[in-house]
């Protein structure tokens, strides 16, 4: 069976006109109002399909098809959210596929033995409050969720998860994860250049890298550049510069299956002729490998402490994110393996190096991934893109996955 690759594509475009950024690029934070405007359209369309729609307290959205039997629902779905100056397919396209789904059985008549549940999640992409991957986060039971409506805006400490879910008006009623799922798809983007670059139609994901978000603050002591000696400076900017090389040059060994970012800076003074009074970081480590990861988490603290202590400076660092790496059980990339073969299509298996809903939702139900190309590789960026048949392959492999998992009875 296959979907309407047309309508699929008109969806994806219509989405994208909210909070669109350039030619192709969209924009759309978590709990802003764009991202209510697309919940709004998301709503009216799962209605139009004849879904229960269910909003939860963390404003997760569950679209439900009734099954001939009363039976957990085999779910799919991703997020609407983005993150700044993004682009129209990541996390998008999964949760407009699962539409496209849904709408694909409806016009075939076909009736599944286990109900169907679409899912958009919250604040996938973590870029105003954290954790990323927040709604599955809690939905799987990985997190609770009185701590996660009381997470801080980076940007104003004034707004909360839980203030801004009042405000746009998706603070439902549903406890997270109290609708009961078989297992959880999730077609998505690669975001890399394997696929692209192999001539692979299709990414079988078996397992998502372990992530560790830390921000540290290094302390010292603001003073005139001018006419401060080096041996009388406690110079922040000086020690970080020697930590941050230090930091990218870890993942750059060969023998080091770790990759290591430090993404965000900022100075305090920032200003051209005052030394630094303080810097503060970020470090993003990601590995397969879990013992790989903890290790470098622990050489890079110990080379940290040691660079701020030789230079008389304190340091305080503050555990953002810790997600140990995720392998999804056998029988579902084996089933979208197979699915693909089935349809003609060229697969690999595959890690993911970003982090997804559906290493959360693997807590709970039997997960895993479809990519599809990313061109250049290029995401995070408005000139995110994916070719038109790439997409259509991606959310035919998911339709025959879940019907297989579903049980088609008609």
């Amino acid at each position: 069976m296959n979907i309407n690759g047309q309508r699929l594509l008109s969806n994806v475009a219509r989405f994208a006109e909210i909070g669109k950024v350039g030619e192709i690029g969209v924009e759309r934070i978590a709990l802003s109002e764009e991202d209510k405007e697309a919940r709004d359209l998301l709503k009216t369309l799962m209605l139009d399909l004849g879904l229960e729609v269910h909003i939860d307290q963390l404003g997760n959205m569950i679209g439900i098809r009734k099954g001939r039997k009363d039976l957990p629902a085999v779910a799919f779905g991703s997020h609407l959210d983005t993150v700044y100056a993004g682009g129209r397919y990541d996390g998008a396209l999964g949760v407009i596929a699962g539409l496209e789904l849904i709408q694909t059985l409806n016009d075939q008549g076909v009736e599944t033995d286990h109900p169907l549940a679409i899912i958009n999640f919250t604040n996938e992409e973590g870029v105003r409050f954290a954790p990323d991957m927040m709604g599955s986060h809690v939905y799987s039971g990985q997190a609770k969720l009185d701590d996660i409506l009381v997470s801080k805006a980076y940007d104003n400490p004034n707004e909360t998860v839980g203030s801004q879910l009042k405000a746009i008006g998706y603070d439902g009623a549903l406890k997270p994860g109290s609708i009961a799922l078989e297992s959880f798809f999730e077609l998505h983007i690669e975001q890399g250049p394997v696929l692209e670059n192999e001539a692979i139609d299709i990414g079988v994901v078996e397992m998502v890298q372990g992530i560790h978000w830390t921000r540290y603050t290094i302390e010292g002591e603001a003073n005139h550049a001018g006419t401060t000696p080096n041996q009388y400076r406690k110079d922040t900017g000086y020690a970080s510069a020697e930590i941050i090389k230090f930091i990218g040059d870890y993942s750059r060994k060969e023998e080091n299956p770790v990759l290591t970012t430090v993404g965000s800076i900022r100075y305090e003074p920032n200003t051209i002729n005052i030394i630094p009074r303080e810097v503060s970081f970020t470090v993003d480590l990601r590995s397969t490998d879990k013992e790989a990861l903890n290790k470098g988490q622990i050489e890079i603290d110990t080379f940290i402490n040691k660079a701020v202590n030789e230079s008389d400076l304190a340091v305080k660092s503050e555990v953002m994110v810790r997600f140990e790496p995720v392998h999804f059980p056998k029988e579902m990339p084996d089933l979208v393996e197979n699915t693909a073969a089935g349809l003609e299509l060229r697969s690999k298996r595959m890690p993911s190096g970003a982090g997804h809903d559906a290493q959360m939702m693997n807590h709970c139900c039997p997960s895993t991934m479809i990519f599809v190309p990313s061109v250049n590789g290029i995401s995070h960026n408005v000139e995110e893109y994916s070719k038109d048949q790439d997409v259509i392959n991606g959310a035919n492999v998911l339709l025959n996955a879940v019907l297989n998992r579903a049980k088609q009875v008609s």
